[in-house]
């Protein structure tokens, strides 16, 4: 495990690199402030800022990090979505990940009721590939009408150029600041107007922030500097009077188990099933655990617990693979949970569920499409956390992302596919032998390994975190250790929002 964080640090590390060296000192040069560096103004001393998804674009042809950060942070005691464009990467362009990404930070926002900060300095998008972002690109502006809407405040702090479609993110933004000087807010640039209407303007007086301030009335405040546009924008988030609508936590408890050694329960082997209550008790308050149905459905953990003082309901994969009994056990459980109004925390180290003619005759579909029914209709915050295996409808009944938990986040150990490499290449390798029978052809015994160590190569490959994580199928992966201080964060930020009504229906008893 501390080898894996050793190359989750170094690959993260290129994300904070940005550019590189050349382009981070073009832009110090220009008096700029890096992207991190003006989140880390924009907070509160000593906060903590939780990064999400600083992996994205891993693998692509686009810089890891997907020029933009992430995040959520405490601004004047109130926490925040900040999305900050990272202008040594190709002047702070958006690429398709970077779209992906703003989108994501968007969606927290609403979910949660969040106030969104974007500290703005953006080419707009990359031209080569804007057949992947112009279309697509639209919900950036519906999602900040959308907030507005709804009563949640959107806040623009623009340090440079904000062209094209990324002039529509100050414009529609609440609360808009500009630096003298440095803001260029457009939809054409000098090129784009003589190209089109043959007019000769200049930055300044096409969109230039004392324009801006003093003729279309866009900028509603006019920064001296960046520092300066930092404190506006704290000004801002001070005033609005920003209270919590869900449950204040109770006391807090430290786990009495160490949590260092989180690193050492997950086998290198996932095949190998550890006791999920082993993880549990390292991040709990007090390292207490309620347990529900021990003694049925085994394979699968559930119970009640506190976290940094909230209450959650834990569902934990102990021998991989869910049965009947589990699946029933985990729709009853989720069902009193909503009922409860109480989140439910899901880690997962899943295989899927059972397959056989015993298992198929005993319901395991049903049963399993009982347990997937209660998770999508369940109202309460979803937190979700891949420990190990996350593979087939496993992935689906333990909360995966396409069950839009509020937050989805990976150990380095994770894995996860539509089956394993060995299980999918096999899979392949029975088909092509019995297309070959049907057709009175002798099977290629040699191709057939070959064709089995590629699948299996390419198998495990994608299904590592890394990758995973650049496509934004989590919200970042983490040290194991960071668990119960991430999941806190997040815990406390849901809370901004009220809490959901229930489900129409009364517990079941599966």
């Amino acid at each position: 495990m501390l080898a894996r964080l050793a190359e989750l640090e170094a690959e993260q590390a290129k994300a904070v690199a940005g550019g590189g060296g050349r382009y981070v000192e073009r832009h110090r040069a220009r008096g700029g402030l890096l992207a991190r560096e003006r989140i880390e103004l924009l907070v509160d001393p000593d906060s903590a800022f939780l990064e999400l998804s600083p992996l994205a674009g891993w693998g692509s042809d686009f810089p890891v990090g997907a020029s933009v950060v992430t995040g959520i942070g405490v601004v004047e005691g109130v926490e925040c979505v900040v999305v900050a464009n990272d202008p040594t990467v190709r002047g702070g362009a958006s690429n398709p990940w970077t779209l992906r990404k703003t989108l994501r930070a968007a969606d927290i926002a609403m979910e949660n009721r969040l106030p969104l900060v974007n500290l703005v300095e953006s080419g707009g998008a990359d031209l080569p590939t804007q057949k992947e972002i112009f279309i697509p690109g639209g919900r950036i502006f519906r999602d900040l009408t959308r907030l507005s809407a709804a009563g949640i405040p959107t806040i623009s702090l623009v340090f440079g150029n904000s062209t094209a479609g990324g002039a529509y993110v100050p414009g529609m933004s609440d609360h808009v600041v500009m630096v003298r000087e440095r803001a260029k807010v457009f939809l054409g640039g000098p090129p784009l107007v003589r190209m089109a209407t043959g007019e000769e303007s200049d930055d300044e007086s096409l969109g230039g922030a004392e324009m801006h301030a003093r003729v279309s009335g866009l900028a509603d405040h006019l920064a001296a500097d960046e520092h300066d546009a930092l404190r506006i924008g704290r000004r801002i988030v001070r005033g609005l009077g920003w209270v919590k609508r869900g449950r204040a936590p109770g006391p807090v408890r430290d786990p009495l188990h160490d949590p260092d050694e989180l690193l050492g329960i997950v086998p290198e082997d996932l095949r190998i099933p550890f006791d999920p209550r082993e993880v549990i008790v390292r991040i709990a308050d007090g390292s207490e655990f309620d347990e529900f149905k021990p003694l049925y459905g085994p394979s699968l953990v559930t119970g009640w617990a506190r976290l940094h003082g909230h209450p959650v309901g834990v569902l934990a994969n102990a021998r991989g693979v869910l049965f009947s009994q589990e699946a029933q056990k985990a729709a009853q459980f989720i069902q009193l949970a909503d009922r409860s109004r109480t989140p439910l925390l899901f880690l997962q180290n899943t295989t899927g569920y059972m397959v056989g003619r015993e298992y198929e005759q005993g319901g395991i579909i049903k049963h399993g499409a009982m347990m997937i029914n209660a998770v999508s209709n369940s109202t309460v915050p979803h937190l979700t956390v891949v420990m190990g295996a996350s593979y087939g409808a496993g992935n689906y009944g333990m909360c995966g992302r396409a069950y839009d938990p509020r937050f989805l986040f990976t150990w380095p150990s994770a894995r996860s596919a539509v089956m394993g490499p060995a299980q999918l290449a096999g899979v392949l390798s029975i088909v092509g032998r019995a297309a070959a029978e049907a057709r009175g052809r002798p099977y290629d015994e040699e191709a057939d390994a070959a064709m089995r160590a590629a699948v299996e190569a390419q198998i495990e490959a994608e299904s590592l975190p890394f990758f995973l994580s650049g496509r934004l199928y989590d919200d970042g992966v983490i040290d194991p250790r960071d668990t119960r201080t991430v999941l806190g964060l997040c815990l406390s930020a849901v809370n901004s929002a009220p809490v959901p009504e229930p489900s129409g229906f009364g517990v079941f008893r599966m």
